[in-house]
């Protein structure tokens, strides 16, 4: 067996599991998950029917490269939402099974497993696939702890030379998992000095990206590069590729569509490993995409919709704990120490009493530097309608209340 399986740590909601094992909910409330970043609203109907009408493609071996057209509706995707430059949809654009695989699959195809002391960083707390992927590359995780102080963003510029000259892979996630912090143009800026003087490769998950609650679009990642001059030349995007996905965007999961796009010699080499180990998309995935990427009336409505949800969600909860508007992203990350309680019997006890699940934080991070930047905190998803959202907001408030209640006559 491979070693490095050893390493692994349980996922999130394997943990979440083992915190609830032995407890009854409330059976007077329904039950209501806040857990899961799993999207809830419909999926648009026009694109189910694309994905009906492009079964007949089920006879066909499907290339790994992907379709000419699919290919062609995203980078043409890319340069709308971005304003960059025309991408070669041949060379600069890879369509992937979703971006999870894909993250994970990019450690193997950017570390060299020659380097035993390779570092992969990334942000912490972060989504948990950038650790494994690590491990089960060889190479050792490296994190950098997100401050409140910086809105949840990260000090890059406080990490030590010596660290950085072993890094080989940054993944940075912007919006970002759980508190929607978004980079700036001069995070950017710090981020592509640091890859051009230590040669490692930046892989930016921006898998949030089309739900915010501002007026401005976030920041992308080849939309910096472009502002800063980096998107021409004999390489253009040179070191950086992201990774962007359907399913928060257009509330398709389950279809598993997204993409990779960037630096076209590390699109090169990364097309050659999906070539072994990487499943092509299958032809109805694949028109039922090309229609969800041209679109762009579904992804306003459904931005929309959880722009509503924060509005009346957020200022309920703030009565009671310390929560605050996230820039992007569908999640809200709330301080519960108020409470008295840490985050996991905060989430342990909610479950029981009125049957809502929530996500502690410190399941989402590790300590490091001194510290779990997750603790005391939880993660709240969303997801559901707005009616049922409301309902799970209103029964944390009276939860809140009770446990002022109780401290009050202790």
């Amino acid at each position: 067996m491979n070693p490095y399986l050893d390493r692994l740590h349980p996922y999130p909601f394997e943990k979440l599991r083992q915190l609830f094992a032995g407890v009854t909910p409330n059976a007077a409330h329904a039950p209501i998950s806040l857990g899961i970043g799993e999207p809830k609203h419909p999926t648009p109907a026009f694109i189910q029917k694309a994905l009906t009408h492009g079964l007949g493609g089920l006879a066909v071996y499907p290339s790994t490269h992907g379709g000419e057209p699919l290919r062609a509706a995203i980078a043409a995707w890319i340069e709308r939402r971005y304003g960059v430059p025309p991408l070669d949809a041949a060379t600069m654009v890879l369509p992937v099974n979703g971006s999870r695989e894909a993250l994970f699959g990019i450690a193997h195809c950017a570390i060299d497993p020659t380097k035993s002391d390779a570092l992969v960083m990334c942000p912490n707390p972060f989504y948990q696939i950038y650790e494994g992927a690590a491990y089960l590359a060889g190479a050792t995780p490296y994190f950098v702890n997100s401050e409140p102080g910086r809105n949840f963003g990260c000090d890059y510029g406080s990490v030590p030379d010596d660290v950085w000259a072993r890094v080989q892979l940054l993944y940075v996630c912007s919006p970002g998992n759980p508190a929607g912090a978004v980079l700036s143009l001069e995070d950017w800026r710090e981020l592509f000095a640091l890859a051009d003087r230590h040669g490692f490769v930046i892989a930016s998950d921006e898998c949030y990206s089309e739900i915010y609650t501002g007026a401005t679009p976030p920041l992308g990642a080849l939309e910096a590069a472009h502002q800063l001059g980096r998107s021409g030349g004999a390489r253009p995007y040179a070191n950086l590729i992201v990774f962007s996905s359907l399913s928060k965007r257009s509330n398709v999961p389950g279809m598993r569509s997204g993409f990779v796009a960037g630096d076209p010699q590390l699109l090169k080499a990364f097309l050659l490993y999906r070539t072994y180990s990487g499943g092509a998309m299958s032809p109805p995935v694949q028109a039922a995409s090309i229609a969800a990427w041209n679109d762009e009336a579904h992804v306003q409505e459904n931005r929309a919709l959880y722009k509503e949800k924060f509005s009346l969600i957020t200022p309920l909860l703030k009565e009671v704990m310390d929560v605050e508007l996230p820039d992007a992203g569908f999640y809200l990350w709330a301080d519960v120490r108020r409470s008295g309680l840490s985050d996991t019997e905060f989430a342990k006890r909610l479950y029981a009493a009125y049957n809502v699940t929530v996500l502690p934080g410190s399941y989402l991070a590790r300590d490091a530097h001194g510290s779990n930047p997750g603790t005391g905190r939880i993660r709240m998803a969303l997801v559901a309608g707005v009616d049922e959202g409301l309902e799970a907001a209103n029964r944390i408030v009276r939860f809140c209340k009770d446990l002022k209640a109780e401290s009050s006559t202790s």
